[in-house]
């Protein structure tokens, strides 16, 4: 007999390295703060206006490509659901380099 209700939930939240906690938890509560008309959801503008609060060159491509990746369902914003997808490429385009980039 097989008991179905013993087998581990996955938990919906991600579990972050340690290393990179600090940053993930910065970015994430950047791209909060861009939510201008806190409506809950970022537009490629507010992600756009991200991508040059971290001093990104070429803040419109870095935002069509985080759409690219994080607007899953297509709607034209990313969603609170979709964040974490934003916060991961922030971090793959400036690893190691979020507290400089800030701090600036």
């Amino acid at each position: 007999m097989v008991f179905f209700n013993r087998i581990k939930k996955e938990t919906t939240e991600k579990k972050v390295p340690e290393s990179v906690k600090a940053e993930y938890d910065e970015i994430m509560n950047l791209f909060k703060r861009c939510d201008v008309n806190k409506d809950g959801k970022l537009s490629k503008e507010e992600v756009k206006a991200g991508f040059r609060r971290l001093q990104s060159r070429f803040p419109a491509f870095r935002a069509t490509r985080a759409f690219k990746m994080a607007d899953k369902d297509g709607d034209g914003y990313i969603t609170e659901a979709e964040l974490d997808k934003l916060v991961t490429y922030a971090l793959q385009c400036y690893q190691g380099d979020i507290k400089l980039r800030l701090l600036i």
